[in-house]
């Protein structure tokens, strides 16, 4: 299918100094086949031919409820996306990370499909080099498409969010795996599963917790430098942060990319990366912050 030409896995290595023990490799290697394995049943019938997606969308609809502004969705990317040959109206797919919790009660549950697309792509946009503009504009929950329009917080290369995933020291003779404290990307200390995470700027202050399903519920804090707001309307609420730190911003372990806009402003939910060179790809099993406007 046309739509499906840019979607590939991407041999191309990226070069990021994390220096594993023999045992953080293997662990590293287990994580990103775990997140790698393939598509749900959903996203195999998305793939289907165009007349067996329009009696999906017709039996499943969508949704008009929205998701609260400032809701952080963690996102699995489950698309690699080609600098080089991507071309708009081209799909994007993600998986959410973690199960979201919402204000009224409700989850965003992980595995969820996050779906999306290409924009636009300049392969010369003069100083910046190439851009690519995406959008991710729907979330499917419980079986219902709902809309969203999100703005991108941070995003990682696949090799960080393995690494953030491993223990930061190796286990000792009856010490449990899950007990092990492992550091968030942007630098917040999580002590085992379902145990307290530590700020980075303040190792005495717990501003979070680990839950079961691989991620972290935290407080979301502004970081001004680099351009990232904290809670929005006065509300503090533990968001979903998978192996993110609370202030995370910007980009980790991802050479020669550039987040030209986030999609915080004008044009809201359309954002733009951009490399002086056309060889970079994103790849499946990066990760990202999304933020829903």
């Amino acid at each position: 299918m046309k739509n499906m030409t840019c979607l590939r896995r991407s041999s191309a290595a990226r070069t990021i100094p994390i220096v594993l023990t023999i045992s953080s490799l293997f662990w590293a290697g287990t994580i990103h086949a775990q997140w790698s394995t393939g598509l749900n049943s959903e996203n195999l019938a998305r793939r289907a031919p165009e007349g067996s997606q329009t009696k999906m969308a017709n039996a499943v609809g969508t949704v008009t409820r929205g998701i609260p502004g400032g809701t952080v969705l963690p996102v699995a990317l489950r698309s690699s996306v080609s600098f080089e040959k991507c071309k708009p109206g081209q799909l994007l797919l993600g998986k959410i990370a973690q199960d979201v919790p919402l204000p009224d009660g409700s989850k965003i549950r992980r595995g969820s499909t996050i779906e999306g697309h290409v924009v636009e792509t300049k392969p010369n946009a003069g100083a910046v080099g190439a851009q690519v503009t995406i959008q991710f504009d729907k979330v499917n929950m419980a079986g219902q498409w709902v809309p969203i329009v999100t703005n991108l917080r941070a995003i990682a290369g696949f090799v960080a969010v393995a690494a953030a995933q491993i223990p930061d020291e190796a286990p000792g003779e009856g010490t449990p795996y899950n007990w092990l404290p492992t550091t968030q990307i942007g630098g917040d200390t999580v002590y085992g599963v379902r145990g307290p995470v530590m700020s980075a700027d303040d190792t005495s202050k717990v501003i979070g917790r680990s839950v079961g399903d691989g991620g972290v519920l935290s407080q979301l804090r502004e970081n001004v430098e680099a351009g990232c707001r904290g809670a929005l309307d006065n509300s503090d609420r533990p968001q979903a942060l998978w192996v993110f730190s609370a202030h995370a911003c910007g980009i980790y372990g991802i050479e020669h990319l550039k987040i030209a806009h986030a999609g915080r402003t004008s044009p809201r939910g359309t954002i733009i990366l951009a490399s002086e060179t056309q060889k970079l790809s994103l790849k499946n099993g990066d990760g990202l912050l999304l933020r829903v406007d």
